[in-house]
């Protein structure tokens, strides 16, 4: 099967790319990154919807029962089938979790947090969704026999995202807030 990028590798490469943005128009780098944050995530809510339509990442088999107790509409349930097996749409969780975090980053913006602390959340929330939501797929791209690639990227992305988030609080750099021109 061929695959495209990940999205930590498309994350990444945002990243890097928006730092030498910044950094040559002399730009905050969090400042422009707790602008994108909400719009990224909900980009990633919709966009999980293209492995629906093209039946991948989806978890392992289940029933056509234990999927009509989620109460998922029947097109969902009716695209789960895949080759005569249900399968978990581990799509649709993302999807939904993602939702929840541009609602949360929504809100947060409204509680004027320091400046790159609506980023950090950002990727805070999605990794730790993306963590347990990794351990449910079956085409995911295997570290040990129990950890994922996806998942091992998530952990360190969460502590590295604290360990910023912490540090900045700690060195002031956060006395500039999302809110403040």
């Amino acid at each position: 099967m061929a695959r495209g990028i990940a999205i930590h590798g498309a994350l990444i490469g945002a990243v890097v790319t928006t730092i030498i943005f910044c950094r040559v128009r002399g730009l905050s780098f969090w400042k422009v990154a707790d602008i994108a944050a909400p719009s990224v995530i909900l980009g990633q809510a919709i966009g999980r919807w293209g492995n629906f339509m093209n039946q991948e990442a989806h978890g392992g088999p289940t029933t056509r029962a234990a999927l009509e107790h989620l109460h998922l509409p029947t097109f969902i349930i009716n695209q789960m089938y895949i080759n005569g097996i249900y399968y978990i749409p581990t799509f649709l969780y993302e999807s939904v979790w993602d939702f929840l975090g541009f609602i949360l980053l929504m809100m947060l913006r409204r509680v004027n947090l320091g400046r790159g602390e609506c980023f950090l959340s950002y990727v805070i929330w999605y990794s730790i969704g993306r963590f347990y939501i990794e351990g449910l797929r079956t085409d995911s791209l295997m570290l040990t026999s129990h950890l994922r690639v996806a998942q091992l990227i998530s952990i360190v992305l969460i502590v590295l995202c604290l360990a910023i988030f912490i540090y900045r609080r700690v060195k002031g750099y956060t006395k500039v807030h999302y809110l403040d021109r």
